[in-house]
């Protein structure tokens, strides 16, 4: 009756792992990617970081699909040869007036169900990392680093040994509701294509609300605003400063700007957040001088100099400056069809969870 049994628009980790999901029970998957890569999107410019799922509210899904993912991940990417590394984070308090700010960071990790968490003192956490500014700190075990472009590709790979393709350069462009069920999609492109399904996921990140206004009968009332976060990360001339990761209290709308060693041991120090009009991936050297500011509140050695301008990102937001940041919004208004809006992170972490949730959603 179908051409195949479920299209998923969009080939980043999330998109990915959803159809990873639904190919997993036995499911013909096909993955309609508008460039003509894997991960080309918000997958191509993230962190590249395992969370342990510390900061989300006690019963959202962030909480929750990130303390699954996470614990699914490294599984997944032991499974399959990915490389990756446990090294753990420290969330440091730089002052006596953000201990309380660890507090309640250590109170939500224990509701959210978080292993490995301990509260360490300022010596404790300099015998870790001696570079460290530290009046109290929380030790994240459970924090690492991974390779997220072999993950994307080994969840290709099984996709395509269960019999599932990904269509690139494959733009969607339309979809309506059949009389009996399922869906007419539409993909453009140089070779253009109308194919049936039954299930229908939207995982296209930044074009989630696009898509889903070109999806006949979708409720606009359902389709949020789309706000674009952008992040920017300088690199470090010289070696890194710390084996761990180091990261500051959150700021209002994102975990702030913080130290990552990536797996080829370079350090590396971002997002932060700046609301942007539209996509934009230059990276504003001027930036830096607050770089400097923030980051030298947990490693005051950082020398003059010494960032260099790294890469920008740009986060799905749901939410504007000043709004309160929400929950993942898995939509399910029409039967059949999940629209995945303002997946930002944990959301690479918490991929196959997602995954999960969504063949869930539709019954699977």
């Amino acid at each position: 009756m179908y051409d195949v049994d479920a299209i998923v628009v969009g080939a980043g980790a999330v998109g990915l792992a959803c159809a990873y999901a639904l190919s997993r029970r036995g499911n013909s998957v096909i993955v309609l990617e508008k460039e003509r890569l894997i991960g080309s999107g918000v997958s191509s410019r993230n962190s590249e970081v395992i969370h342990a799922g510390l900061y989300y509210p006690t019963g959202s899904l962030k909480a929750r699909l990130c303390v699954e993912g996470r614990r699914a991940l490294y599984g997944f990417l032991e499974q399959h040869g990915v490389p990756y590394e446990r090294c753990g984070k420290l969330v440091v308090a730089t002052d006596a007036a953000e201990v309380a700010r660890l507090d309640a960071i250590e109170a939500q990790a224990g509701l959210n169900g978080v292993e490995g968490i301990r509260r360490l003192t300022g010596e404790q956490a300099r015998a870790l990392e001696p570079q460290v500014n530290a009046v109290a700190a929380l030790l994240s075990e459970e924090t690492g680093i991974f390779d997220s472009h072999g993950y994307m590709l080994a969840l290709q790979g099984e996709i395509e040994a269960a019999g599932g393709a990904v269509a690139f350069a494959a733009p969607f462009e339309h979809a309506a509701p059949l009389p009996d069920g399922g869906f007419r999609v539409r993909a453009g492109g140089a070779e253009p294509a109308e194919l049936s399904c039954r299930w229908l996921v939207l995982a296209p990140g930044l074009d989630a609300q696009g898509c889903a206004a070109h999806v006949e009968g979708f409720p606009a009332s359902r389709i949020p605003p789309a706000h674009y976060g952008k992040g920017t990360y300088f690199a470090l001339s010289g070696p890194a400063p710390f084996q761990r990761l180091v990261y500051p209290p959150p700021i209002p709308g994102a975990l702030g700007v913080h130290y990552k060693r990536d797996l080829g041991g370079r350090a590396h120090f971002g997002p932060d957040l700046e609301y942007v009009d539209h996509p934009d991936y230059d990276v504003d050297p001027a930036r830096a001088e607050g770089f400097y500011a923030y980051v030298r509140r947990f490693w005051p050695a950082l020398p003059d100099g010494a960032l260099t301008p790294d890469y920008a990102g740009v986060r799905p937001k749901i939410h504007g400056p000043g709004e309160p940041q929400p929950d993942f919004d898995l939509d399910t208004s029409m039967p059949g069809l999940v629209a995945l809006f303002g997946i930002e992170s944990p959301g690479l972490t918490a991929s196959l969870a997602i995954g999960e949730e969504v063949a869930g959603r539709l019954g699977l």
